[in-house]
């Protein structure tokens, strides 16, 4: 365990990189599914939706024909890329069955066609170069290896795709970024706890927030596992969008 990592509280799986969480991390999000979506917007301050779009137009950008949603929750973000490129076939993915049932019921009364597929982020169930495209927003800190899972996103990516990952960096030292933190760490738990009765969770995610790779070493995973990589900040640094290149 580092020394940026607290031991996990409990009913919380633990934080950070290389972590036997996965099986800790599904049950809690099966717990909160119904609750997730207003998860998303006390985390973000209620501009996660401006995220969403900015990071869809990066992932849409070379009119993929075939576009994956990683570790997509409840399909907000492959509502986003649908709703914006109906020509595009959208697969959206999640190890938590319980999520992709609202999603599912989310895409059906917009009559979008989007599909719904369980299936493990660090071991994907479909054939190498199967995508043009391929995003994961607000989920690749819950992994339980970036690695693998970067090496699992190129692996079914085809030569000249494109990775997008929207996330929550750990806030960047200075009065902003200590304001977060204290929200993040004080105030959000709190919320939680009074809206889904599960505090372990919500202080788990603000948790994972603060143990995430800054979006440089991020990009330097990236870069490692082969992609081209850029990155931008948004709302000050609350949260970023890293976009890889398969060359």
């Amino acid at each position: 365990m580092t020394p940026h990592m607290p031991p996990a509280a409990p009913n919380m799986p633990r934080v950070g990189d290389k972590q036997d969480k996965a099986g800790d991390v599904q049950r809690m999000f099966a717990d909160i599914a119904p609750r997730y979506d207003l998860l998303n917007r006390l985390l973000s301050l209620g501009v996660d939706k401006s995220w969403r779009r900015a990071a869809a137009a990066e992932a849409l950008l070379l009119h993929p024909k075939r576009l994956l949603d990683v570790a997509t929750g409840t399909g907000d973000f492959a509502i986003e890329l649908k709703t914006r490129s109906p020509q595009t076939e959208v697969v959206a993915s999640d190890f938590v069955p319980q999520m992709l049932e609202i999603g599912e019921r989310k895409a059906a009364a917009r009559h979008l066609d989007i599909r719904f597929e369980e299936g493990d982020a660090l071991k994907l169930p479909y054939p190498d170069a199967s995508f043009q495209s391929l995003t994961c927003a607000f989920g690749f800190r819950n992994f339980a290896d970036y690695e693998r899972g970067l090496s699992e996103f190129w692996r079914v990516l085809t030569p000249g795709g494109r990775l997008v990952i929207l996330e929550f960096p750990p806030p960047a030292p200075g009065l902003l970024g200590s304001l977060f933190q204290f929200y993040f760490r004080q105030i959000l738990p709190r919320i939680g706890a009074l809206v889904s009765g599960n505090a372990g969770a919500y202080t788990y995610l603000p948790e994972s927030v603060l143990a995430f790779p800054d979006p440089a070493r991020l990009a330097r995973l990236m870069h490692a596992t082969g992609f081209q990589v850029r990155y931008r900040l948004l709302s000050f640094g609350i949260a970023a969008i890293h976009v890889g290149s398969k060359l």
